[in-house]
């Protein structure tokens, strides 16, 4: 299950880029190019030993680079050296309480991160495809939901605004200089390998599996866009197949949602039964500088990408569950 319209010829020996390959989604993206035989460079700025590219050894079948993404001489020496065709820049700070403590740091890594990745693309000859990881948060806060690609981007929290500047970038170098670019907007990444404990999701699964109540740190009632990790690794891939085919995907950005709509406390009471837990959760009410509703279209999505997600809501919590029991039991 490679992912809709996925075309292994594509993949193939194609020189790929990965920043970020020690999160969430970079891990589950490298595992899906693994098995496109894609030919895979990592940029790692930290060693991290319990992410899913090392644990699950997949760090040994790729080329690893040590560098940080703002730094843009080796993003240039990267591309160069490397031939690289396609670049999915995933790399960024994407703990919200982190940036509303570390507002700088936040800044300067999702948005001088992302204009350091695109400028030395733009030196690079031999890049075709670039797919930049945005966000729901870019959109702000809004009244009429679902957000659809048109909504305009108007964050106003550190990391609202940090990804709402990154997008606004992608699309500048994509309209000014005709770089290959396109954005993907995706909701709440969940699924194995997230080892933040204050996420939602991750700490919740612990939470029950050492007999402790699951804590809920807003009020329970915000609404969000949960997508697992497979789901947006695979559409990475199309989307980035779909760039080298159409060229008037460039600058275009594309949301990427199970278009389902549920409360935190809901999402934690599902995973409580999924596991078959009595336990109830305590909700503490400390959230600030968080948005209260927002869901996602991705109606664009399925009709000019044929896109469609692999997994429902329950497969996915189910085989994350499935993922933190192993790990936690091994621990």
């Amino acid at each position: 299950m490679e992912g809709v319209g996925v075309n292994e010829i594509f993949w193939r020996d194609r020189p790929t880029l990965v920043t970020g390959a020690t999160g969430l989604v970079g891990s589950w993206l490298v595992r899906r190019l693994l098995a496109l035989r894609a030919e895979i460079v990592c940029l790692v700025r930290d060693w991290v030993p319990h992410s899913e590219l090392v644990r699950a050894r997949l760090i040994d079948q790729v080329k690893i680079v040590r560098g940080d993404v703002r730094d843009q001489a080796v993003l240039e020496r990267t591309l160069g050296e490397y031939e690289v065709d396609t670049v999915f820049h995933l790399a960024a700070q994407s703990i919200v309480g982190i940036a509303n403590r570390n507002p700088v740091s936040t800044l300067e890594t999702n948005i001088g991160g992302t204009w350091a990745l695109l400028e030395a693309a733009r030196r690079s000859p031999t890049v075709k495809q670039i797919v930049i990881a945005s966000s729901d948060k870019a959109y702000g806060d809004h009244d009429q939901l679902p957000y659809v690609e048109t909504v305009p981007l108007q964050g106003r929290h550190p990391y609202d605004v940090s990804k709402s500047c990154a997008d606004l970038i992608a699309q500048m170098y994509a309209t000014t200089y005709a770089l290959p670019v396109a954005v993907t907007r995706c909701g709440n990444f969940y699924g194995g390998g997230d080892l933040n404990w204050n996420r939602l999701v991750p700490g919740t699964i612990r939470a029950v599996l050492r007999g402790q109540r699951p804590i809920i740190r807003s009020d329970g009632n915000f609404i969000r866009d949960y997508f697992y990790v497979e789901d947006g690794a695979a559409a990475y891939l199309l989307l980035a197949e779909k760039l080298a085919h159409l060229p008037e995907l460039r600058g275009q950005a594309f949301n990427f949602s199970n278009e389902i709509q549920i409360t935190v406390l809901q999402l934690t009471q599902r995973i409580l039964a999924l596991m078959d837990s009595d336990l109830t959760p305590v909700i503490r009410n400390e959230a600030t500088n968080e948005i209260l509703h927002q869901y996602l279209s991705a109606e664009k999505a399925r009709t000019q990408l044929g896109w469609q997600p692999l997994f429902t809501l329950d497969a996915g919590l189910q085989a994350t569950i499935a993922w933190y029991r192993k790990f936690l039991t091994n621990e």
